[in-house]
């Protein structure tokens, strides 16, 4: 059972990388933030590719990197983005709505139908997304949708979960013709190389990049690339699905950082939310 405190360690420094990241993001370039948050997790990468076994890659393997790899940029500038713009307790929640979109991208790209406990996970999913702005049901049923999409950062995060929907059946493809810790080191360094390439004029010419900042910069790309290599460790010792449902705890410790690192508001009804959403994932994952 050693995978449990592993995944929620990564949860925890996932979380933890996300919260750091809002703390300074209005000092940085976003663009900046997505390199150095890559650029400190590479060593971590590298080195779990020297520790696995490398498994024999096929043609499926190399078109799964290729269609992920812009995806997966997206996603993250989209992320950073909507940290920067809206708070954690606000924003973070909605990437559990992935295995909604799941089921439909899925189906179309798979071919994989959800059975009946993944469409009560799907209601539960809802009901807790809607209910992270609960507190504005006063004025309508409708407005917490409406309250939804006034919030520019939750709308991006909604997108970067539906983006992940579909880079998740693209890494399952992957893995599928390689190795969970094999295809996550190499896409993920890949991704780096993705974005020193595209970003490079904003990398070079930013004038806050300097060695008093590394510290501050290196911490948020530590907390990222100990999870990463921790979420590999978890994904070798159980089931990728138990794995996942146990991760999505990130999603509560995000709302805890909101909580006492940026004194968020209406935390109760959030965190509530959350708690539906994460009890629609397992639903999705276990069942």
């Amino acid at each position: 059972m050693l995978w449990i405190p592993l995944t929620l360690l990564s949860a925890f420094l996932l979380a933890s990388s996300d919260a750091y990241t809002k703390k300074i993001i209005s000092k940085y370039d976003i663009y900046i933030l997505a390199w150095i948050r890559n650029i400190f997790a590479a060593p971590y990468l590298i080195l779990v590719i020297f520790l696995v076994k490398i498994p024999v890659t096929d043609f499926y393997f190399w078109l799964a990197i290729g269609t992920g790899l812009p995806l997966e940029t997206l996603a993250l500038i989209l992320n950073l983005k909507a940290i920067k713009l809206s708070p954690l307790s606000l924003t973070m929640p909605f990437l559990g709505l992935t295995p909604v979109f799941l089921i439909f991208t899925s189906f179309i790209m798979l071919g994989e139908l959800p059975d009946l406990p993944g469409i009560a996970g799907i209601l539960l999913i809802a009901i807790g997304a809607y209910l992270l702005n609960f507190s504005s049901l006063r004025s309508g049923i409708l407005n917490p949708f409406k309250a939804i999409l006034k919030e520019k950062g939750s709308v991006l995060m909604i997108i970067v979960a539906f983006i992940y929907s579909i880079t998740s059946n693209i890494a399952k493809i992957g893995i599928n013709h390689s190795s969970p810790a094999f295809f996550g080191s190499v896409y993920y360094l890949l991704v780096t190389v993705l974005i020193s390439i595209f970003y490079r004029k904003n990398i070079l010419s930013s004038g806050n990049v300097k060695s008093k900042n590394i510290k501050d910069l290196s911490l948020i790309g530590f907390f990222y690339g100990l999870s990463i290599v921790l979420h590999f460790i978890g994904l070798s010792l159980t089931h990728v699905a138990y794995m996942i449902s146990v991760k999505r705890t990130s999603l509560l410790f995000s709302i805890l950082y909101g909580k006492f690192m940026f004194h968020e508001v209406k935390i109760k009804e959030r965190l509530f939310g959350s708690l539906l959403i994460m009890t629609g994932v397992i639903l999705i994952t276990l069942f």
